[in-house]
């Protein structure tokens, strides 16, 4: 049934609430631990037993960390890494260009810094060199190192990977392993195909995290110190947020505890960079994915790409606060030429389908640091997975975006393996590729054929899941606590959606870049504050703009907003319908 009676929202979508099993789980919960009814909701979601609820609402990393050895390579990884601290080698890091590469070459570099040692940074220039090791870096590195460690890069890289000869080379990597792997010393993958994908959650900091745990281990078998991980969790928490990792078992304990890291501000990079962002509060998730990942990306969107590794990975407070006011500035640069690439994407959409399985767009000149971006509002926008490519000359990279329940990386890895596309993969949400102009629209077709196959475009509008209902007195800071403790939320854990029922809008105004501010009233005048992003132009924005005592339901996150030392709870409002009442 409809929640509220809503089958066609101001944006178009039915609202579902939970359906009665997830109502008596949630009853049960409640009735054993005491627990209130929204996080007995959210816990019921998850699919939590009764029993279960105390140790998931205090995830401990010593409960839920793997054994590292689960992992094929593990062992050969982990020795190589410990010889290669103790005698003192040559090492290098070719690390990935965003977030989960730069925090990965930051933890390599925390950790063979206890051993006095200072690898190699080597990011590759998107533009010029694209994802991933490139033969000519890799005989370079080669040349004048012992060890190469390739991080959140490498799987796929038969030809680069054998180009580092005579250093051994190591991979540290998630995305999605081919039918062979590359000469390698050790592939370390969770996504690899001969691997069971019992820890396929898992980003490349957090693979690289459980490799140095084994490290750890062998170290203190020798009778050695070892370095103290437990203080690098703020990278991982980083990666596995700005990665869009589901927050799943020990995903959920990296985050948890990898942001009570950040808090104690010990990372000159990560401090300066929030407060060249203005942060006032504790970080959270949001922080994480939305203000200082987006900063990090910067560098290698638009800049210089090896900018995020170096802030990640310096003990210098002045190169820190440097190098974090060059990412902000180049943030606000790439937010410009995204919002250029976004709206000619958006106008090649506009006779899309309405049960397309594919929403792909390319164009000249379009800049290949932003296209991953745009089509994550294309995505957004058309409900469907997304491919935006920039081409220069007869040749176009590309990104794409894909919805729950269709694998966007094993489409694109097929294309590569039928020569449509010059390279390509990825994971299931996410993916790469460069693709010829004259083969384009093969490519597309074929791609599109593939996701149909996966049930894509067959779906429309989305239907808006909600956890409940709140009455606006109820909306308070305790509760916003409590709520917080059955998180982190984000990828495979939604933070949760509630309704309040029957309120008019007793202000509304537009704020920043396009967003609407509202302050809603009850029946009993009860107020509550609430944001719609990028919201006061469309046509719900205007609606609850102009509504003039018309009554609503409301649907959001309740969240509390720090502003200027202040803290206030706000709804960040995502739809809205009118009230039959």
């Amino acid at each position: 049934m409809n929640f509220l009676g809503v089958d066609h929202s101001l944006s178009g979508r039915r609202w579902i609430g939970p359906d009665a099993a997830r109502e008596r789980a949630a009853d049960a919960i409640c009735q054993e631990t005491g627990l209130d009814r929204a996080i007995g909701m959210i816990l019921a979601r998850q699919g939590v037993a009764p029993h279960e609820a105390e140790a998931y609402l205090s995830p401990a990393l010593r409960d839920l960390l793997p054994d590292p050895r689960k992992l094929k390579d593990m062992d050969i990884a982990a020795q190589r890494l410990v010889r290669a601290a103790i005698r003192k080698e040559r090492i290098a890091v070719f690390a990935d260009y965003d977030v989960d590469g730069g925090t990965s070459a930051a933890l390599l570099s925390d950790w063979f810094g206890f051993f006095g040692l200072r690898p190699t940074l080597y990011v590759p220039d998107r533009i010029d060199e694209g994802y991933g090791p490139n033969v000519p870096a890799m005989t370079e590195l080669g040349a004048v190192h012992d060890l190469i460690i390739c991080v959140d890069c490498g799987t796929l890289s038969h030809d680069a990977i054998a180009a580092g000869a005579p250093a051994d080379v190591i991979v540290l990597d998630h995305h999605l392993g081919g039918e062979t792997l590359p000469d390698a010393l050790a592939v370390v993958n969770p996504n690899r195909q001969d691997e069971d994908g019992e820890l396929a959650h898992l980003c490349a900091a957090a693979v690289v995290f459980l490799s140095l745990v084994e490290a750890n281990r062998h170290l203190r078998a020798r009778g050695d110190k070892t370095p103290d991980l437990l203080t690098s969790l703020d990278l991982v928490a980083l990666a596995t947020v700005a990665d869009v990792a589901p927050l799943i078992g020990v995903n959920r304990a990296f985050v948890r505890q990898g942001l009570t890291v950040m808090a104690r501000r010990t990372r000159p990079g990560l401090v300066a960079l929030s407060d060249v962002a203005r942060l006032e509060a504790a970080p959270s998730p949001y922080h994480l994915g939305y203000v200082l990942g987006p900063r990090i990306n910067a560098g290698g969107r638009v800049g210089a790409a090896d900018l995020g590794a170096r802030l990640l990975s310096t003990q210098d407070v002045h190169e820190a606060a440097a190098l974090a006011q060059r990412l902000d500035s180049l943030n606000d640069e790439r937010r410009e030429i995204e919002a250029q690439v976004r709206e000619a994407a958006m106008a090649q959409l506009e006779a899309l389908s309405t049960d397309a399985p594919l929403a792909w767009a390319a164009g000249d000149g379009w800049h290949p640091g932003v296209v991953g971006i745009v089509a994550s509002r294309v995505k957004e926008a058309t409900h469907r997975p997304s491919i935006v490519i920039g081409f220069d000359g007869d040749v176009g990279k590309g990104s794409g975006r894909s919805i729950t329940g269709v694998d966007l990386g094993a489409a694109i890895q097929t294309l590569a393996a039928e020569g449509l596309l010059l390279k390509g993969g990825g994971h299931r949400m996410a993916a790469g590729l460069t693709v010829t102009r004259d083969k384009l629209d093969d490519a597309m077709a074929r791609l599109s054929d593939l996701l149909e196959r996966q049930g894509s475009g067959q779906r429309g509008v989305e239907d808006l899941t909600l956890d409940g209902l709140i009455m606006a007195p109820a909306a308070t800071g305790d509760l916003i606590r409590s709520i917080e403790r059955a998180g982190p939320f984000g990828s495979g854990s939604p933070n949760p959606r509630f309704a309040v029922p029957d309120v008019t809008v007793a202000h509304a105004r537009p704020v920043g870049d396009g967003h609407l501010k509202l302050t809603l009233k009850d029946a009993g005048g009860t107020s509550l504050d609430a944001i719609a992003f990028s919201a006061a132009a469309s046509p719900m924005g205007v609606t609850l703009s102009s509504g003039s005592g018309e009554r609503f339901h409301v649907v959001g996150h309740i969240e509390i907003n720090h502003w200027q030392g202040r803290e206030r709870v706000q709804l960040r409002l995502e739809d809205a319908a009118r009230s039959n009442s």
